[in-house]
């Protein structure tokens, strides 16, 4: 099983959009990286987001490309101060599951899967990036399987 932590693409600021929905550019790389994660056979079965513009707007990009025709769930717990080791106590390691949200939210969720510490972080995030967590049922832990940035596609 895998799973997939994305972080929300660039978003305007406050001043701009009070909602903080995302920036031309950071739709553009999240289009981009929907459209790499699809060349790349990424299988997932559910994307779920905080609800937050910009989450809600990464999630729908992924969703459009990885799972027509369903559409992404806001769920509460993702925010970026929400407790992460919480939140892991509900992940199964049974489905692929795509978490699109914010930091340090996501990085303190990595590394508590990693670790099972929420500090230090295990990886560094980008904007529009996703973080693969591959579960190993033998071991019964996640490691860290790959990362991609929109920098590098």
């Amino acid at each position: 099983m895998s799973l997939y932590l994305v972080q929300h693409g660039l978003s305007l600021p406050r001043e701009v959009d009070p909602d903080r929905g995302l920036s031309e550019k950071g739709l553009a790389e999240v289009e981009r990286m929907a459209v790499k994660a699809r060349e790349i056979r990424i299988k997932v079965s559910r994307i779920i987001h905080s609800g937050k513009a910009r989450a809600a707007q990464t999630a729908d990009a992924f969703a459009a490309l990885l799972t027509p025709g369903r559409h992404p769930e806001g769920v509460s717990g993702l925010d970026p101060m929400d407790d992460a080791a919480a939140f892991a106590r509900g992940i199964t390691g049974m489905d692929e599951l795509m978490i699109v949200g914010h930091l340090p939210f996501l990085a303190r969720l990595a590394a508590h899967l990693v670790t099972g510490s929420t500090e230090p972080p295990v990886i560094r995030f980008a904007n529009g990036g996703i973080v693969c967590l591959e579960h190993d049922k033998d071991l019964q832990t996640w490691v860290i399987g790959w990362a991609l940035i929109p920098e590098i596609i």
